[in-house]
């Protein structure tokens, strides 16, 4: 009698195990199953976001990288041609957000599988609004002083302008939700700036 209860028992015990390491394998194997749908899930949503764009989205970022590297370029000659710690501070801004900005462009572009984009051949190079002509970068760079800061300024709101039109043209037209938020950050920027180098010429 107690040689079969204890039979009975050990049985008992055994299959309730066997049940027990049945449902952890099963939770395992269905964890498992959730992290790699939720990857595959991931990995299909970025090559969606990477796939959706239109000639809006490639020909706004292909012209915006060199209309950045020219306002960078622009930037860059401030500090050894003014004392105006002002106008000094707004290109490091200036600078700041874009030379970032033209790194993200060129990651958008690989995305799309469309070639790096370029700076052309010099400034006389593109058609884009707002950019300077080589003649108009030459004077720039000769400047110095008070003549040098309204040159620079008046010619980075004419930039600004122009970027901010190229970017409203990616907003009606565009798709790429990415392109789309460079877009927004452009318009927000740069209509911001465009309003306090009104005021440092006076223009209010």
């Amino acid at each position: 009698m107690f040689s079969t209860r204890t039979r009975a028992t050990v049985v008992a015990v055994t299959a309730a195990s066997a049940l027990l390491l049945a449902a952890g394998c099963a939770d395992d194997t269905e964890t498992a199953t959730r992290a790699t749908t939720s990857s595959a899930t991931s990995t299909e949503t970025t090559a969606a976001t990477a796939a959706e764009f239109n000639d809006a989205d490639v020909t706004f970022l292909q012209m915006m990288y060199p209309h950045h590297a020219q306002a960078v370029e622009m930037a860059q000659l401030v500090p050894s041609r003014t004392q105006n710690q002002e106008l000094i501070a707004l290109a490091a801004q200036v600078e700041q957000a874009q030379a970032p900005e033209m790194a993200q462009i060129t990651a958008l572009l690989a995305g799309f599988g469309k070639p790096a984009p370029s700076t052309g051949d010099g400034h006389d190079g593109h058609t884009m609004p707002g950019m300077m002509s080589g003649e108009q970068m030459a004077a720039l760079e000769s400047a110095q002083g008070a003549e040098f800061d309204r040159q620079w300024l008046e010619m980075m709101i004419e930039h600004h302008e122009g970027a901010v039109e190229m970017a409203r043209t990616e907003l009606a037209d565009g798709v790429n939700p990415e392109s789309r938020q460079l877009a927004t950050t452009i318009v927000a920027d740069q209509e911001k700036e465009i309003g306090t180098m009104r005021g440092m010429l006076g223009q209010g």
